[in-house]
């Protein structure tokens, strides 16, 4: 594996669903292949374009949203700030009207059924997850570029460099867990401070907190909203968004109209082991119907598996009476290493390890931020992404009509549930004692996605995906 230099802000982006990886990765991709013919200066020149989608990207691309997430890229919109409201209308009208106004300057004719191609049956060979977008210009000449959408948003130019951002002089370089238990060790600092260390090499203290914080900003908005929003999701399952009619059921005869409010509240309903597990299944299925919904997420590390991470630190936030910036901060750096090492020594892509790569990373990135926040060791900490990621090896990723809804939103709910149990484990255990170390997970994981079989790795050609009539309701 190539050494990558990893930020917090690569692991948790803000975005729009349902997939980081066939969503927001392809709208970069876009934006990306538009900023290129602009800086050649032939933006004026282009008179058509062509857009030809291999592999995931092709086989599940439309229920993914990956055709509506490429025209709006090569409009020239940020799914950072783009309104959610208008992905609908924009695309819509991109296609009725055959127009297509490239980064919102240059106007050309634009046919989706003849422009943009899915190549079911071809794939290239360095990512399942492989665009290639072709400008032809009125001079007669072409641009070609193909672009890898390697999970988590992250994209990859074929011939271009992996590396997102110039690299700097880390004071902790770590690629695996074992490297970053010694640094803990020598430094006596814990993971959440080694991971601030770093990011001084980027940029200053305050400006990581308040970046970190707009993080937890769009986090809790995501939740709060998913918890208040009824209907269906689109896409044609006819899957009834559950999280709202959950809420009120459990929230009862307690009032509240804002989010600080809503936390106050859901601490009065009790802590009972029955209705603590309620609540969590509550934020997981919110933040995933929201994330279903082309709703602004963040990835954590990917979209598919976006609810993970806020159900626990929600369920931190709660339960635990933990709501403060020092310990939001804490936690939220604190998965980020552990996402990263398993994107170092292994993959996030679900198109490249099957599920285990989303839901199970999500978990222990979740376990090990909880652990830390609870007063847990280093090495507990490290133990708690173990135990989570070890119970979901071999997960495949079979999405019922390739959208991230059956079985992806349920399986939110199961991963935070897992992580808490897998914290509460490293919690009451001599580490000392453990037999399995995170890196032996991290190697065992890559290992049984090379093993896996590619229907299993997001083609909906396997599993539920091919046993499940599109027109059941999910039960």
């Amino acid at each position: 594996m190539q050494k990558e230099q990893i930020s917090v802000f690569d692991m948790f982006k803000i975005g729009i669903g349902p997939s980081s990886s066939h969503t927001l990765g392809p709208w970069r991709a876009a934006q990306q292949f538009v900023e290129a013919i602009q800086e050649r200066g032939t933006l004026d020149l282009v008179v058509e374009i062509k857009i030809l989608l291999y592999g995931s990207l092709a086989k599940t691309g439309k229920g993914h949203g990956t055709d509506i997430a490429i025209l709006l890229g090569l409009s020239g919109d940020d799914p950072v700030t783009f309104e959610v409201d208008r992905v609908g209308p924009k695309t819509d009208l991109i296609r009725s009207s055959h127009k297509l106004i490239l980064a919102g300057k240059k106007e050309i004719s634009f046919f989706a059924d003849d422009d943009m191609l899915f190549l079911f049956n071809e794939s290239l060979p360095y990512h399942p997850n492989a665009v290639t977008f072709q400008a032809f210009l009125s001079n007669g000449t072409a641009i070609s570029e193909t672009y890898y959408s390697i999970g988590g948003g992250f994209v990859v130019k074929e011939g271009g460099s992996n590396h997102s951002k110039a690299e700097v002089d880390l004071p902790f370089p770590v690629e695996t867990a074992n490297n970053l238990l010694h640094w803990c060790i020598k430094t006596g600092l814990k993971i959440s401070d080694i991971v601030m260390e770093n990011e001084l090499a980027w940029r200053s203290e305050q400006e990581t907190i308040t970046g970190v914080l707009n993080i937890f900003t769009a986090l809790k908005e995501c939740i709060y909203r998913g918890c208040h929003t009824k209907g269906t999701l689109p896409g044609g399952l006819n899957v009834a968004r559950r999280a709202a009619t959950l809420n009120r059921k459990l929230i009862g005869n307690h009032s509240y109209s804002n989010y600080d409010e809503w936390v106050a509240a859901i601490r009065k309903t009790g802590d009972s082991f029955k209705n603590t597990l309620d609540w969590v299944s509550c934020f997981a299925l919110a933040v995933n119907e929201e994330n279903a919904s082309f709703g602004r997420v963040v990835t954590a590390p990917t979209n598919g598996a976006a609810g993970v991470i806020p159900a626990v630190l929600q369920y931190y936030i709660v339960f635990c009476d933990s709501y403060t910036d020092e310990r939001i901060i804490q936690f939220l750096l604190t998965a980020s290493e552990i996402g990263s090492i398993f994107k170092k020594g292994a993959t996030i892509s679900a198109a490249m390890g099957g599920c285990q790569a989303e839901i199970g990373v999500s978990s222990a990135m979740a376990a090990a931020a909880l652990t830390e926040c609870l007063g847990g060791t280093q090495r507990q900490v490290l133990m708690a992404a173990e135990i989570a990621m070890e119970h979901h090896l071999g997960m495949t990723c079979d999405p019922i009509g390739g959208l991230v809804q059956i079985p992806c939103i349920e399986r939110n709910t199961m991963g935070a549930i897992k992580a808490i149990t897998a914290s509460q484990l490293a919690l009451q255990t001599n580490p000392d004692n453990a037999k399995v170390s995170l890196d032996a997970v991290v190697k065992t994981m890559w290992q049984t996605a090379l093993d896996m079989n590619s229907k299993y790795k997001e083609t909906s050609d396997g599993g539920l995906a091919i046993n499940i009539p599109l027109s059941l309701p999910e039960c």
